[in-house]
């Protein structure tokens, strides 16, 4: 095909959509993680996040845990939390402090202003069109994603 030709096709809606149409899954899941992830990453960046550190705050929306805590059930490494902590707690989305009981803990703790960054970024996810917005079931996407993602993972 000649540039003019690839030229033409890309600006033709209608086209590009008969295309899309014709992927394979796996081609439509790949293409789809990489556009919802570019727009949430600006979205994210926007307001001093980014993914691990969204994930920290949903972790600790619950109540204040230790940061080897956090590293467990984000599935990071203690040294990638503690890259994460300071980031969070340099945008003022979370506190540290020493653990009264035990000296060695440090514990986390979500701020009024990481509250409210969480919940702009669900409700971001959730409503915006332009991420997860345009999906008619959203609950039921999300699980399928989830079931999709632990019959993979378990064939590892």
């Amino acid at each position: 095909m000649a540039e003019g030709d690839e030229l033409a096709v890309a600006h033709r809606p209608d086209q590009v959509s008969a295309d899309v149409a014709n992927w394979p899954t796996g081609r439509l899941l790949s293409m789809a993680a990489r556009l919802v992830e570019k727009r949430f990453d600006d979205f994210l960046a926007d307001r001093g996040l980014t993914h691990a550190g969204l994930i920290s705050l949903l972790h600790l929306a619950d109540g204040p845990r230790s940061q080897r805590e956090l590293a467990v059930l984000c599935r990071v490494t203690d040294q990638t939390m503690s890259r994460t902590v300071d980031h969070l707690e340099r945008a003022g989305h979370i506190v540290r402090a020493q653990d009264r009981r035990d000296r060695r803990r440090v514990s986390v703790k979500i701020t009024a202003a990481g509250r409210r960054v969480l919940t702009a970024a669900r409700r971001e996810e959730r409503e915006s069109d332009v991420l997860l917005g345009a999906v008619e079931d959203y609950d039921h996407f999300r699980g399928q994603l989830i079931a999709l993602i632990n019959a993979a993972a378990s064939d590892d």
